[in-house]
């Protein structure tokens, strides 16, 4: 008979979760396992993780090198992308580019874009297939692209995004453009892991770490990571919970206390409204899509900086302003959408809200169920055949804190 994923039974042995505390290396320090949610995590994504990973353990590293851009003002090794919602002008056609807010211009270079999507994808999975397996071949494998990206000359993608979001006629690159580095959270996440690994090298993940730590130093000190850090809306959350990230990787400790401090002096009275809005988020033509996905990159943040003497989560300012009365803002209108008072998204607004990554932390890290009911049921309209990408971030896998890889065990009936 045919095994079913539909009915499976856990086994946990002797797992040790992460919802408290940080190690040297990033994963957090084991505590206690207070809660189901995890587990229900893992039995709901192990079918869509290994399926994704099986097919995807032969695919040879693609990077930026690959695709030439020939309208760029870098190198071959430099990423490059162009602003998106900037169109030829019908009255100049020859002249700069003009801005139409949420309208993607189709015929912008794109190919830097998704081949960094895709490479965030790959590694991330196989890590995840890893993680729940504990089977060497897909931590391998991973590392292999890891490589390509990060240490090869010939294939490296340089440490800097100075070449993003270029605008025709009016600049070269922009830091807003950073935000297009947000796929390297998760890969900064699956290198935590595998360099815990046995399957990956000292000499690998210490190169693959210094790439990491030379891209902070260009974040913190090219003058388009100063912009972008001092930004008010989602682009200075994406900067702040990047920055977290690479620091938190890499050892960072200054960089990590400077993100916990900005975080309730900067980013939350600059961004927040009274009642858990964003105003920036708002005026755009695109506000819900804005919202949620600016609450997914304080999320991100709230979730990297928390330890046993930080709680993020619960941390208010004096008028109540922080990450739980955000949340509260939106859910109504992620459980419907159609309550939603302000101007609808002009692109987008169909396939919204998608599996949120910040659903899935907040309800963990508050051990709140009705929350994760909201995600399940989220998670429940993903295709497992079709690579979705299903709000920020597409593996939950990692941001769980499973920190013995094959802990896990299954047993399907035959049915």
């Amino acid at each position: 008979m045919k095994s079913s994923f539909l009915k499976p039974v856990l086994i946990l042995i002797s797992a040790q979760i992460i919802l408290a505390g940080t190690d040297a290396m990033g994963i957090k320090e084991p505590a206690v396992h207070r809660d189901s949610i995890i587990n229900e995590v893992v039995r709901l994504e192990r079918e869509r993780v290994i399926t994704w990973a099986d097919r995807m353990i032969k695919e040879k590293p693609v990077t930026i090198t690959s695709f030439p851009a020939v309208r760029s003002a870098g190198g071959t090794n430099d990423f490059y992308s162009e602003g998106p919602y900037w169109w030829p002008d019908p009255e100049n056609p020859d002249g700069p580019f003009i801005r139409k807010d949420g309208l993607r211009y189709p015929d912008m270079f794109k190919e830097h874009d998704n081949a960094l999507s895709e490479f965030s994808w790959i590694v991330s999975i196989l890590t995840s297939a890893y993680i729940l397996t504990g089977e060497g071949k897909y931590a391998e494998a991973a590392v292999d692209h890891l490589k390509a990206w990060f240490i090869d000359p010939a294939t490296m993608m340089n440490p800097s995004m100075t070449f993003s979001q270029a605008i025709k006629g009016i600049c070269t690159g922009r830091g807003i453009g950073i935000i297009d580095a947000v796929p390297l959270i998760e890969v900064a996440q699956a290198v935590q892991y595998l360099g815990n690994s046995p399957f990956a090298s000292d000499r690998d993940i210490s190169q693959i770490k210094e790439w990491f730590a030379s891209f902070l130093r260009w974040l913190t000190t090219h003058q388009y990571g100063i912009d972008e850090m001092n930004a008010r809306n989602n682009h200075g959350s994406w900067w702040h919970a990047q920055a977290a990230a690479y620091a938190k990787l890499t050892g960072n400790s200054e960089v990590l206390q400077m993100c916990h401090n900005r975080l309730f002096e900067i980013i939350i009275p600059n961004q927040m409204a009274e009642d858990g809005s964003f105003p920036e988020e708002l005026a755009r033509t695109r506000p819900y899509g804005y919202s949620l996905f600016n609450m997914d990159a304080l999320a991100v943040l709230a979730w990297i900086l928390s330890d046993e003497a930080y709680d993020v989560w619960s941390k208010t300012l004096p008028d109540g302003r922080g990450i739980t009365r955000g949340i509260g803002f939106i859910m109504p209108y992620v459980k419907d959408k159609s309550d939603w008072p302000y101007q609808r998204d002009i692109t987008g607004w169909e396939s919204q809200p998608e599996r949120r990554t910040f659903i899935l932390l907040a309800s963990i890290a508050q051990q709140n169920e009705e929350l994760f009911e909201v995600w399940k049921e989220l998670t429940a309209k993903i295709d497992i055949s079709v690579d979705t990408a299903a709000g920020s971030f597409r593996t939950p896998i990692l941001w769980l804190g499973i920190k013995d890889p094959g802990a896990f065990l299954y047993e399907f009936e035959d049915k």
